[in-house]
């Protein structure tokens, strides 16, 4: 799996490219700024790209702008992003345009390796990654409808579907068969106004419906 790292820390930079690399990655380039990564994956064409949210100049928001102009000039490249802290409006930016193919997760994500590498994997095979943290701030902060209507149990699935993770990763974690988290899930989807519909992520959709809440 090729991948485009941008990140103006030198340091974090090296530690990626040492830590793909010594896990079977191929780093195509590694940048510090939002042109050199937009100029890397125009040139490179990687399966993901792995960037900062702030970067030079501004160090506001130029990677999550960056990413979005990866995902609609070059839509089969996936985006992870990394944060400092948790800022829910740039998952926001990003979902509200893609529903596959993203993540994003805080910097400290990536000294559990086994866990960041099973996130790169995913959003790079065109599923997606949000942070627990964003998606535990998301589920406290959140304390009006549609929220009002999900049972304990499925907000507890609910912020594990928000993770990425599948259904049997799901069933793993709460200690529960498949098909009960099926049926968690299929009530979720109409709790939350989601009628089935083709091509549509819903579960990206349901947590995005709290994302845009208060914005």
């Amino acid at each position: 799996m090729r991948i485009v790292i941008a990140e103006d820390s030198v340091l974090l930079r090296a530690g990626l490219i040492k830590l793909l690399e010594s896990t079977g990655f191929e780093i195509a380039a590694a940048v510090g700024e939002a042109d050199g990564l937009l100029a890397a994956v125009a040139e490179h064409r990687p399966d993901a790209a792995i960037v900062d949210v702030r970067m030079p100049p501004g160090f506001t928001d130029e990677g999550v702008r960056a990413a979005l102009v990866i995902r609609r000039e070059h839509p089969e490249v996936s985006v992870l992003l990394l944060s400092q802290y948790v800022e829910e409006r740039y998952a926001a930016d990003l979902l509200s345009a893609h529903t596959s193919g993203i993540g994003y997760l805080l910097k400290d994500r990536v000294a559990d390796v086994s866990s960041f590498l099973d996130a790169l994997r995913r959003v790079a095979a065109g599923g997606t990654a949000l942070d627990p943290e964003v998606v535990s701030q998301l589920l406290l902060r959140r304390n009006s409808d549609p929220l009002d209507r999900l049972t304990p149990r499925e907000r507890e699935v609910l912020g594990l579907m928000a993770e990425g993770r599948s259904n049997a990763g799901i069933a793993a974690a709460l200690v529960v068969s498949e098909s009960a988290v099926a049926k968690h899930i299929n009530s979720i989807f109409t709790k939350l106004d989601l009628p089935h519909a083709e091509g549509d992520h819903r579960r990206v959709l349901a947590v995005l419906r709290f994302l845009e809440g208060d914005s």
